[in-house]
């Protein structure tokens, strides 16, 4: 699978181009398929107003509407009361999930619950996250980032990339997110760590790294 992380989504044109190209076609000829379910574990974000514009294509975040072919909705929480067949070839047969953010370790327990993190290895579709919905696929978050807690506690994540992220660096809303702050969460990784703001966004290709910005980032080593 290929992943596309970002921040706070398809921002500028260096981040859209770097969709296109993992695509192989254009946005108009691509589908789609929403994940909001980080949203409802974080306070700040659902449920609500912010949810509907998500999945609407009416957030200050650029994903849903960005003119694809067709976009559905995936609620990871409803996956568990369903059969499989009745959305696991839809999974398949989407070229890209556009998931949400909100809660990381929310998100990392729904994608475990409903399967999804198991299927996630074998999919040709393009993952594009932003905040949270790219943190869980981390390994870990860091305790600065526990909100949610899981049944089990901890801050693990997915870990199907083997760095972790600490995105909105110095949003002019969060007055914490600045580099000191994010030195001092890398200081307690253990693996790589980036720091990056809403202009940036991590392509990973086969395990390759390549990092998309227009803003400004930082990568931290253990």
């Amino acid at each position: 699978m290929k992943f596309l992380l970002t921040s706070a989504g398809i921002n500028n044109k260096s981040i859209q181009d770097a969709l296109v190209d993992m695509l192989g076609k254009p946005i108009a000829e691509s589908s789609a398929l929403c994940i909001p379910t980080a949203m409802y574990g974080h306070p700040w974000v659902g449920p609500g107003v912010k949810a509907w514009q998500f999945i609407s294509g009416n957030s200050e975040n650029p994903m849903v509407e960005l003119g694809w072919k067709s976009v559905g909705v995936l609620e990871l929480t409803a996956l568990p009361s369903i059969a499989e067949d009745r959305w696991v070839p839809l999974v398949r047969e989407t070229d890209v999930l556009l998931v949400a953010g909100g809660d990381a370790l929310y998100l990392c327990h729904w994608m475990r619950q409903s399967g999804l993190a198991d299927l996630l290895p074998s999919l040709n579709a393009v993952y594009v996250a932003m905040s949270a919905g790219s943190m869980v696929m981390a390994p870990n978050i860091g305790e600065d980032f526990v909100g949610w807690t899981p049944p089990n506690g901890g801050d693990e994540t997915l870990g199907l990339v083997d760095f972790s992220m600490f995105p909105h660096l110095d949003h002019e809303l969060l007055p914490g997110n600045t580099m000191a702050a994010a030195e001092r969460w890398a200081a307690g990784m253990q693996r790589p760590s980036y720091a990056m703001d809403d202009q940036t966004a991590i392509k990973v290709i086969d395990g390759a790294v390549e990092v998309v910005s227009e803003g400004h980032w930082k990568l931290f080593s253990p």
